[in-house]
């Protein structure tokens, strides 16, 4: 879920920009500054460090739960985040018990099973994710926590449920977020808009259900005028030029996908576009979850955008 790029010539400013706004956006985007880049020595590229929020609101100290109503295949997830004066997770607690309380970290047979099949097993993927959220994603930057191969759905269960409790330190609201998952999804439309924009552009998404499926979906990015990114001629040449892709191009492709699929995790990458389309089905995802409660008030996302 990282993007990096190397652009040469007059151009760089606007290009650079443009690649980073194509392939990321809202909590998972960053803004560019490709004359830092270009005056970076080797040395100091190899440094992690933990990039810096230029737009949305600072966590709220405090501790934050959510927690899965429903057991499936006998497990459902608790997952709890601390967050410090400075406005910095410095502890995640993601974890999936039984209804003994037993963590699937623990469960033997299951993780030697899981090992055979996947080359990885709760045991080995559950703190690879939680060190995650703890450091270079620790002022919520969730773009930074990558999907741990072998078990992608559960990384991307944690990514969705790590954006839906940094959304909560952000207000200061401590309620126990409460997912109904595996529940069906209720007629109805669900929309999320982000708050700020990112090289010009925010999310805006509608996702309409009937009897349990997904019949339509609406996901795009706007301007300050309300224009869309599809329609920007100049942005989607120059950025077919770099990525193979464009919005014009991708954007349509995500929304078939969630229509056809009527599942986000199940939605395709598009070539190009592999951070729109994190971010696409991060949303779908919260969406799906505020369908399954039936809960068709408008999601604002505090998006945060950060600097490289």
């Amino acid at each position: 879920m990282k993007f990096k790029s190397v652009i040469t010539g007059a151009s760089v400013v606007a290009i650079s920009a443009l690649a980073l706004a194509g392939c990321g956006s809202s909590s998972s985007s960053s803004s560019s500054s490709s004359s830092k880049k270009s005056s970076s020595s080797s040395s100091s590229a190899k440094t992690t460090k933990v990039a810096k929020m230029t737009a949305g609101s600072k966590m709220k100290a405090g501790t934050y739960k959510l927690a899965e109503q429903n057991y499936s295949h006998g497990y459902k997830t608790t997952f709890s985040i601390t967050v410090n004066n400075k406005g910095k997770i410095t502890k995640s607690n993601y974890d999936q018990i039984n209804k003994k309380g037993k963590s699937k970290v623990d469960d033997a047979s299951y993780n030697k099973q899981m090992k055979k099949i996947s080359k990885t097993n709760p045991k080995t993927y559950e703190p690879k994710l939680n060190k995650a959220l703890e450091g270079a994603a620790a002022t919520g930057n969730v773009g930074k926590i990558d999907v741990v191969s072998g078990a992608t759905e559960s990384s991307k269960s944690f990514q969705n449920y790590a954006q839906q409790l940094i959304q909560a330190a952000q207000a200061g609201n401590t309620s126990t977020i409460k997912i109904n998952n595996g529940a069906k999804m209720k007629d109805g439309t669900y929309t999320l808009n982000e708050k700020n924009y990112s090289h010009g552009y925010k999310v805006t998404f509608a996702m309409t259900v009937k009897d349990n499926k997904i019949t339509e979906s609406k996901y795009d990015q706007v301007n300050k005028d309300g224009k869309s990114k599809t329609n920007d001629a100049s942005y989607n040449k120059q950025m077919k030029k770099i990525a193979k892709t464009d919005p014009k191009t991708y954007t349509p492709a995500l929304n078939k996908s969630l229509v056809k699929n009527s599942d986000p995790t199940k939605v395709d990458v598009v070539t190009g576009a592999t951070e729109s389309s994190n971010t696409f089905v991060l949303y779908a995802e919260q969406l799906q979850n505020a369908a399954q409660n039936g809960d068709t008030k408008t999601i604002t996302v505090d998006n945060m955008v950060f600097s490289d």
